[in-house]
């Protein structure tokens, strides 16, 4: 079967320019690509037909031979040149870049997105629970704004690149092979800079600081992030630029400790208040509740103070304020609370099941274990 007419299989007059060819194409890629037709069996000889055409009118030395001497002039086997077997990959970067931010943009200027920054901000607790609003210093790349991002001086502009013809990107072909890559004069840019910026030296960019206001939600925690989108760095040859990414570190607290919707912390209470019992107040982040100890409370009892805790950013109920009691043992003793002390043990003696569970139990436990053998 003989082959089709390229610029029929493409939909272009002969007369037609560069840039109605690559239309076309694009079209013709994006309407046949095997991926998005796997229900048509004839999707790929078609994407091939449209690769084929394209391959040989989008090089100009190819085209005038074809226009010449027809198939017969882009032969492989008489012009060393015609369609490869490049099959898909070089699809994605020519035409499919655009969509899927494969760094092509404009005439086939190769642009750049700018860099992600990441910022760790360090909170108090009580900050992190309520919410606040901070004010960030950041270091970044930005725009040029002497000349605009352009690189080039005011009274100048960037001129097209030779050596690509200002598609950003060079083909190498050799045989049946052929490879696409980023131009090396212009690295990408599709033009060159002949008198540049002085500012910028021409790169487009220059380092800044700027200062950022960040809304911090009630509720966040050590590991959550905050995204600001198009606050990172600019992007090369007008490209978009990078987000910045605001990590939270909650900073350790005099009182409380945090696991999760909670909130826990110590109290530490007196041998006499533990055992006659007692009322201590107990601070929470917004304000002062009182505990009440009831008598013969033992060290390490936890008590639980409803809704104390910590409202999640995601949603979810206010969590809980853990006490965890500490008895104290009682220090530098003079001789008269000492003398009190000792006649206090004597009036245990012999209750020990009675005053003091746990040690009883303790004691027998003891007691088996060595009576076993």
């Amino acid at each position: 079967m003989s082959k089709r007419d390229y610029y029929e299989v493409l939909g272009c007059e002969r007369n037609a320019t560069q840039a109605e060819i690559k239309k076309a194409y694009r079209r013709l890629a994006m309407k046949h690509h095997p991926d998005r037709n796997s229900d048509d069996v004839d999707a790929e000889a078609r994407f091939k037909e449209a690769k084929e055409a394209y391959e040989i009118l989008s090089d100009d030395q190819k085209r005038a031979a074809y226009d010449q001497f027809g198939h017969a002039g882009v032969d492989p086997g008489m012009a060393g040149g015609g369609f490869g077997g490049g099959g898909f990959s070089d699809i994605f970067g020519d035409v499919f870049g655009d969509i899927f931010g494969g760094g092509r943009q404009g005439g086939g200027r190769q642009v750049f997105r700018g860099a992600d920054l990441r910022y760790e901000l360090a909170l108090d607790l009580e900050k992190a629970v309520f919410g606040d609003s901070v004010t960030l210093t950041i270091p970044k790349l930005v725009s040029c704004e002497t000349c605009d991002g352009s690189g080039a001086k005011a009274d100048s502009k960037p001129a097209t690149c030779g050596a690509c013809g200002g598609q950003g990107q060079v083909r190498m072909q050799q045989g049946f092979f052929s490879v696409q890559q980023t131009c090396p004069k212009c690295r990408g840019r599709g033009t060159v800079i002949s008198d540049p910026c002085t500012d910028c030296s021409g790169e487009g960019r220059v380092e800044a600081t700027r200062s950022l206001s960040v809304k911090i939600p009630p509720g966040v925690d050590t590991g959550d992030r905050i995204r600001l989108a198009g606050e990172g760095e600019a992007g090369e040859n007008g490209g978009p630029p990078g987000d910045l990414y605001v990590e939270v570190r909650v900073k350790p607290h005099p009182i409380f400790v945090r696991d999760g919707r909670h909130l826990a912390c110590e109290v530490p209470i007196s041998f006499s208040a533990a055992a006659l019992g007692s009322a201590t107040q107990i601070p929470t982040l917004d304000g002062q509740v009182t505990l009440k100890i009831p008598a013969g409370t033992q060290s390490g009892k936890q008590f639980r103070i409803r809704g104390k805790g910590v409202a999640p950013v995601r949603g979810g109920p206010t969590g809980d304020l853990i006490c965890r009691v500490q008895i104290e043992t009682p220090v530098k003793l003079t001789e008269r609370q000492k003398q009190l002390l000792e006649e206090f043990e004597k009036e245990l003696e012999g209750e020990s099941k009675r005053h003091s569970p746990r040690s009883g139990s303790w004691i027998d436990s003891v007691k088996e274990f060595f009576d076993r053998d």
